[in-house]
């Protein structure tokens, strides 16, 4: 007797991502005709509109030669710190909040964020801004609580633990949900709910950050028009008919193992749920903005043609989770931090302008997050796993030109140095992420639920922690 894999992989269905996505429940046939309908009366304007997109440099961004001090005695101790990992030929920055006398600079490959920053020509219209030395805790923490191993996160310094950590906000549990999708869990109701189309979007699969009670994300790709289906669910030739209406007998069925049923769901949802979403992007709101060849840019360039057929997708929040990788330069770091640095300055170059170009850029902010910073001190030709660094915030409604938080000493047994360079983060993720989700439409009493830590650093309120966001 075949089973039912068998039988499925002997109809010619594959499923791209099936059991690496979540995927939603299917549409009707009266949802397609809704959504061809709404492509022909498509507004441009926001309608209260808001998205969020994470930027996750996996693998643990050197930030520390991405945001450096230039004032001469802070490069000195740089240099010195950093040894042959130190970089020259910086890119200046004017920080119009930094009145002690020091100076920073960009790496020599972000030229576009350099314009975008100083507000210099052809960016002069941008916002972007810098959050120094953020990072996973759970409660404000010393050298001296360090030490005694006082309320650390798990598995502190390991890229698993950490990667998770970024996602959660919550660092002492292993299991907790992603914020993104404890957001959504509080904002998603009414229509939300029964959107085919989660207001959670991943470009990377199944993530960790967008993992809510009640709200998970959906995946697209950067091909065509991003759907994800089963191959063949969008021919209509008599063969593919056939072969689908076949399985979807099959599926059909009420299996008694939770685990086939759940398959089940999310096959059928895959096909229908691909097509409302195709037809959608297939119709969305124009943008002329040329992106590169890049694999951020490409990923970048999908959020973007997502953006553009929120009015199609009746959404009004989204959140994109949207994944660059290789930041594990234990070696070679200087080129390969370089090349991934040239990705992550042309895709926010042209995410920016795609923004601008849809009218939209007020209503989206871009954020970085990854890992960790690597140690200040080099290994030889790389560097190894450290803890706070530095991250980048974009878009209309941010405070930009800007440096928040505190940029800290470099030198070696400084009063944040838990040894070789890794250094104590003094603003918490739970305080850049309450920000964001306060801006993104979070009452201050959702906080508790959002992020559980908040409490440890900030009283939740109506304006933000940090301040980055107008």
């Amino acid at each position: 007797m075949h089973s039912r894999r068998k039988f499925l992989h002997q109809l010619g269905l594959g499923c791209s991502s099936v059991g690496a996505t979540t995927l939603l429940s299917g549409i009707t046939n009266l949802g397609l005709l809704n959504t061809a309908a709404a492509a022909n009366s498509a507004t441009n304007v926001s309608n209260g509109y808001k998205a969020l997109v994470c930027i996750f440099l996996a693998g643990g961004n050197d930030s520390y030669n991405m945001l450096v001090p230039t004032d001469p005695d802070n490069y000195a101790e740089y240099q010195q710190v950093r040894g042959n990992l130190s970089l020259s030929n910086l890119q200046q920055i004017n920080p119009t909040n930094i009145s002690n006398g020091r100076m920073f600079g960009l790496h020599p490959n972000l030229v576009k964020v350099k314009q975008m920053f100083n507000k210099e020509a052809p960016y002069s219209d941008a916002n972007l801004s810098f959050i120094a030395n953020v990072g996973a805790l759970v409660e404000p923490t010393s050298i001296s609580s360090f030490q005694t191993n006082s309320n650390l996160p798990v598995g502190l310094f390991s890229h698993r633990d950490q990667a998770n950590h970024w996602q959660t906000s919550v660092p002492q549990d292993r299991n907790a949900l992603g914020w993104g999708g404890r957001l959504a869990d509080k904002l998603c109701t009414g229509s939300c709910l029964s959107n085919n189309i989660s207001m959670n979007i991943s470009l990377d699969g199944v993530n960790t950050f967008q993992r809510g009670n009640n709200i998970n994300s959906y995946s697209i790709s950067t091909e065509d028009n991003g759907s994800i289906a089963i191959r063949g669910s969008h021919s209509f030739s008599f063969y593919e008919t056939l072969k689908r209406e076949t399985v979807e007998n099959v599926l059909d069925q009420n299996f008694n193992n939770i685990l086939q049923q759940a398959y089940s769901k999310s096959v059928i949802g895959s096909t229908n749920s691909s097509l409302e979403f195709s037809s959608a992007i297939a119709n969305g709101q124009a943008f002329n903005t040329v992106f590169q060849d890049d694999d951020l840019s490409k990923r970048l360039q999908m959020v973007a043609r997502t953006i553009a057929a929120r009015n199609l997708l009746g959404v009004t929040n989204q959140t994109f989770f949207v994944q660059l990788g290789g930041f594990d330069t234990h070696d070679d770091i200087i080129n390969k931090h370089g090349e991934l640095l040239t990705h992550l300055d042309n895709g926010l170059s042209s995410f920016h302008e795609a923004l601008k170009e849809l009218g939209l850029d007020n209503d989206v902010t871009t954020f970085t997050i990854s890992d960790f910073a690597r140690k200040l001190l080099s290994n030889g030709d790389g560097s190894d796993h450290g803890w706070g660094g530095h991250a980048v915030v974009m878009g209309g409604s941010v405070d930009g030109k800007k440096i928040f938080g505190e940029y800290p000493n470099l030198y070696l047994g400084n009063s944040l140095d838990v040894g070789e360079g890794r250094i104590i983060p003094t603003t918490s993720c739970d305080e850049y992420f309450a920000e964001l989700a306060l801006w993104f439409g979070a009452s201050s009493a959702d906080l508790d639920y959002i992020l559980p830590n908040i409490n440890n650093f900030w009283t939740p309120q109506a304006t933000g922690p940090i301040g980055f966001l107008n």
